[in-house]
């Protein structure tokens, strides 16, 4: 497996400059990634790595990153945290260029495993209204009510996976991503998804001497959210397994965003003044993973405590903004 070609897709993001971060890790060593943003915008770039930089929109460029491919992870998609998806639903949308078009070349040039990330935000928003949400399972998607705009573009692209493994026999798995977090990743500039958005407040107040942070919402919203390694594990186990429907990947500790904003406080060692923009896009009121099936195929679900990744993230975003006062 290590001499295979892997294709990466979306490999400048935060998900993918991980994952090849990983793959080189343990060994690969022919390793495609592919992104649409400028080599110097790459979260992530490693010169041992065939970088490309291509708008997978377009599908002569999907099939130029395709060819020779055997493994192909997608995780290119136009999208960021609650304030980017409301307010861009058609840039959201167009992403089914991207699935659409690695598909049609993954067939065409022989791909043997081909990896789709979904979101739970296609699971239906009526079984999110509450705080107290019961844990999504992989059977509420339907009847559908996805997130408007990236949901709907996530069930889609997820039911074209299906029908290219039904009809052409391509071997596509999915996973339902719920909130991934990390080091190296998004916290400024409006696409930041909360955890990385509140590291970033908190240390602003921290470094200004302004005891502040203004939290989108009432604070009540709970929400789960999983570690980048954990991530990175399951992705790999669920492409290589026979796991065929899309399947949930995503920690199931469950807090409110009131808490999430407690432990980033006791990780910087300071007490903040909250206020609450009611009028901020705040997403569904709860939303959590059942890991029901990932535990009964894998022997495993997403681990890692949220008060430990958050140390971590922490640590990296005020790295790098206290880099770029100085």
């Amino acid at each position: 497996m290590t001499s295979e070609k892997i294709l990466v897709c979306g490999g400048g993001g935060f998900i993918g400059g991980h994952l090849v971060a990983d793959l080189l890790r343990q060994g690969h060593q022919d390793i495609r990634a592919v992104d649409i943003k400028p080599f110097n915008e790459w979260y992530q770039l490693f010169p041992g790595v065939e970088n490309l930089q291509l708008d997978l929109q377009d599908k002569e460029a999907c099939e130029k990153a395709v060819r020779e491919a055997k493994v192909l992870y997608n995780l290119a998609a136009d999208m960021g945290g609650m304030g980017f998806i409301e307010n861009n639903r058609a840039l959201c949308m167009l992403s089914v260029l991207i699935n659409t078009h690695l598909l049609m070349a993954a067939k065409k040039f022989g791909v043997a495993r081909f990896f789709y990330a979904s979101s739970a935000c296609v699971y239906a928003a009526d079984k999110q209204v509450s705080p107290d949400v019961v844990a999504l399972k992989e059977s509420d998607a339907y009847p559908a009510m996805p997130e408007d705009g990236y949901g709907w573009e996530k069930l889609f692209s997820e039911r074209m996976c299906r029908h290219f493994r039904e009809d052409f026999a391509a071997v596509t798995r999915v996973a339902r991503y719920h909130n991934v977090y990390g080091p190296h990743g998004t916290y400024d500039g409006g696409r930041e998804k909360a955890p990385a958005a509140i590291c970033r407040k908190v240390i602003q107040a921290k470094l200004s001497g302004k005891m502040e942070i203004e939290i989108w919402g009432d604070g009540k919203q709970t929400r789960s959210f999983m570690y980048i390694d954990d991530c990175l594990k399951g992705t790999q186990a669920i492409l290589a397994s026979n796991i065929l429907e899309p399947i949930n990947l995503g920690s199931n500790e469950l807090v409110t965003i009131n808490q999430l904003v407690d432990i980033v406080e006791e990780i910087a060692g300071s007490k903040l003044k909250r206020s609450y923009n009611l009028k901020a896009p705040k997403g569904v009121n709860g939303r959590n993973s059942d890991n029901t099936l990932i535990k009964s195929y894998l022997g495993w679900e997403p681990n890692t405590r949220l008060r430990d990744g958050l140390e971590k993230t922490y640590r990296w975003i005020y790295d790098q903004m206290t880099k770029r006062a100085s």
